[in-house]
């Protein structure tokens, strides 16, 4: 059994863990979804995925105050989980792992797995970091994020600043405080920098080397520094990996991007991302003379609907992005490898270092241009999309990268990688185009244990 564990207040996160466990099962592979709960489980429902909630699940007020606490939006010193939270989550996670004889886990950010696995004695997969991994600052290639995290950072020399931003990660141990108390307590590994809270014993890099430009070979060849990093964690590229969700768009959506031939369309889909900052991109575009497809997720935005604007909670935003002109975006890699794989040039507006990094890598390729929080809720954000619009060489270097990633299978990639590391032996079976995923069965932890949800 391989146990996916997506946290469930990230869209991306949903997404990124359905996309693995449906290559899985398309190997033949015996896989389960687990999740703490939150607003994306309707992802789950909706593709009619079986998945256990453990504990009380999570409600939309506590997800957003996880997310409130990430690094680059809460402040380092923040707890991500109460104390008696993570110690039960932990102890509940590592009781089912054993109960189902599970033999690795697959996550991004449900960092209760970083200790769950070491309880239970199997190894811990993870795909959160995307691109944003130690060769990349070892190589100095992560940006100064636009709002620095580093103490009195903007009246630092750049050289420093930037040296700082590369190294800080492996060498300070934000975030990781909570974690290390309870694995002391537990006598399991502890975390020993912020950096290595975002990799696995196997961490996937969901890129491609023509895109990050590192060699696949200098990049599986990285050793972790004993100091800085779990012993053992290796990492491999599997290419990109985003959401290709199979709903439908909307009959209403379809028909406003129809309708739209005379002028620029402009999809703006910024997951959890602060609502504020979400109308004020919107001013900003529709004063460009655009018309704007919105994805509102969690927030209620539907008094911004006009004849210009369009708003639905959720889309399939694989199929939005290859039909408008232009994509605003937080910056989370699964939205910018949407947006690349659509062809579509984008706006992102970051919120933490990684996405300032996923940014930047496409705006050296003439992509995508990075546009700070501040800029985005001003006239600035106007002047940015009129200039995107008008320049064809955004255009062009997207389609390029679309080019590049039509090559890849991140999904399947990614599955192989898994089944390589549990040494799976049958891998041959497949299953036919368009199947029906397995009625979804939401249950306890202790009546998933005696009764597993399988494939």
């Amino acid at each position: 059994m391989i146990c996916l564990v997506p946290n469930a207040a990230f869209l991306s996160e949903t997404s990124r863990a359905l996309a693995i466990y449906k290559a899985l099962v398309v190997r033949g592979a015996e896989a389960c979804i687990v999740t703490h709960g939150g607003p994306y489980t309707r992802v789950l429902d909706d593709e009619r995925v079986p998945y256990t909630v453990l504990g009380p699940g999570w409600s939309n007020e506590r997800a957003r105050a996880f997310l409130g606490a990430i690094p680059g939006i809460g402040h380092p010193r923040a707890r991500l989980y109460e104390r008696e939270e993570l110690r039960a989550l932990v102890e509940l996670e590592a009781k089912l792992l054993r109960e189902r004889a599970v033999r690795c886990v697959v996550t991004g950010f449900a960092l209760t797995t970083l200790l769950s696995t070491r309880l239970a004695g199997i190894p811990l997969v993870t795909d959160h970091a995307g691109s944003w991994v130690p060769p990349v600052c070892e190589r100095n290639l992560s940006p100064i994020p636009l709002r620095s995290t580093i103490p009195f950072g903007r009246w630092l020399p750049r050289s420093v600043a930037l040296w700082l931003t590369n190294s800080a990660p492996s060498r300070a141990r934000l975030y990781c405080g909570q974690f290390n108390e309870l694995a002391e307590e537990l006598g399991v590994e502890i975390v020993p920098s912020f950096a290595a809270l975002l990799l696995g014993d196997l961490t996937l890099v969901t890129d491609c080397p023509e895109v990050l430009g590192i060699s696949a070979a200098d990049l599986e060849a990285w050793k972790p520094h004993p100091s800085r990093y779990r012993a053992g964690t290796k990492l491999r590229y599997v290419g990109p990996l985003f959401a290709e969700l199979s709903a439908p768009v909307p009959e209403r959506v379809e028909q406003f991007l129809n309708a739209g031939a005379d002028r620029p369309t402009v999809y703006v889909a910024m997951t959890s991302t602060p609502e504020s900052l979400i109308r004020g991109v919107v001013q900003g575009a529709r004063a460009a003379d655009v018309r704007v497809v919105v994805a509102s997720t969690v927030h209620d935005l539907d008094d911004l609907a006009g004849e210009d604007v369009i708003v639905e909670k959720i889309l399939p935003s694989h199929r939005i992005m290859p039909r408008v002109n232009l994509a605003i975006i937080a910056g989370g890699q699964g939205s910018v490898q949407t947006a690349m794989a659509g062809g579509t040039p984008f706006l992102g507006i970051p919120l933490q270092p990684e996405q300032d990094f996923n940014i930047v890598e496409m705006e050296r390729h003439g992509a995508a241009r990075r546009v700070s929080q501040e800029d985005a809720i001003s006239p600035r954000m106007t002047a940015m999309v009129k200039e995107v619009l008008g320049d064809a060489s955004f255009k062009l270097a997207a389609e390029r990268i679309r080019a590049i990633y039509a090559k890849a299978d991140g999904p399947g990639a990614a599955a192989e990688a898994i089944l390589e590391l549990v040494g799976h032996s049958n891998r041959a079976r497949t299953t036919p185009s368009g199947a029906t995923w397995a009625m979804t069965a939401k249950t306890s932890a202790s009546a998933a244990a005696s009764s597993p949800p399988e494939v």
